[in-house]
């Protein structure tokens, strides 16, 4: 009950939080409506899984799209680790974290890459959609027709322009890091994607359900990726049910 009422009564709450300093101690907006570690002074252990990632993949000149990029922790990390000779974009349908994401860019150091934030979802065909927010935390909203049972039902509906990033690759460099955070909707942003897969060969990171585990999968292995556990780095098996933070990674 008492984290119930500090959810919805910090929903509108934004503040200033730094970076770990392997990302330069860069300052971006945050919100605990997008989770309470969000709080914390020390940011870092909101997602290590995230944050070693980018250490791994993202170097001067790589370009990163960020599916889902919430509050832009990936997204900014990946600025700092890009530098000005590569790119960060960053899709997110929630105009709330989209405003914020933008006083983040307002703070962004002359060396760290531009993130560009485009306010869409990401989907198999270019449409509008019906997008739910979350009554629990805004990291747990959703397209209708996904979600799940955590975000404790939704608290608004709104009507969103829906994109494949097929389509996308048209308008911004190629990615060499895509990562995906859907709730639920990763397997059709993939097959939104399948161009971007066969083209620009991109690292993948994704949050998978397990619903959608088996056909995630086998659409990377179709496009000759590797399906590995991200939280097992020393792990490199390649898998056929795709864990909940998968990372794939070109085979050839």
């Amino acid at each position: 009950m008492l984290r119930s009422f500090a959810e919805k009564s910090l929903r509108n709450v934004a503040f200033r939080r730094r970076l770990p300093a392997q990302f330069g101690s860069t300052p971006i907006i945050v919100s605990p409506s997008c989770g309470l570690r969000y709080l914390h002074p020390d940011i870092s252990t909101v997602d290590p899984t995230l944050f070693a990632l980018a250490e791994r993949f993202v170097h001067p000149g790589t370009v990163v799209w960020d599916v889902g990029a919430n509050s832009g922790l990936f997204a900014f990390a990946c600025a700092f680790r890009c530098g000005k000779s590569g790119a960060v974009v960053a899709f997110e349908p929630d105009t709330q974290l989209v405003a914020m994401m933008r006083k983040s860019c307002a703070l962004q150091p002359p060396r760290n890459s531009r993130v560009t934030v485009v306010p869409v979802a990401c989907g198999k065909d270019l449409e509008p959609r019906e997008f739910l927010l979350s009554v629990r935390s805004r990291s747990m909203n959703h397209l209708a027709g996904y979600g799940f049972r955590q975000a404790g039902g939704h608290s608004e509906s709104q009507t969103v322009l829906c994109i494949p990033l097929d389509w996308a690759m048209d308008f911004f460099p190629r990615p060499a890091v895509l990562k995906i955070d859907v709730e639920g909707a990763e397997l059709e942003v993939l097959h939104g994607a399948e161009k971007v897969l066969q083209t620009a060969r991109p690292v993948v990171i994704c949050e998978v359900s397990s619903p959608m585990a088996r056909d995630v999968a086998t659409l990377l292995h179709k496009h000759r990726y590797r399906v590995t556990d991200a939280d097992a780095p020393d792990d490199d098996e390649d898998l056929d049910l795709a864990p909940w933070n998968t990372l794939a990674v070109p085979a050839n």
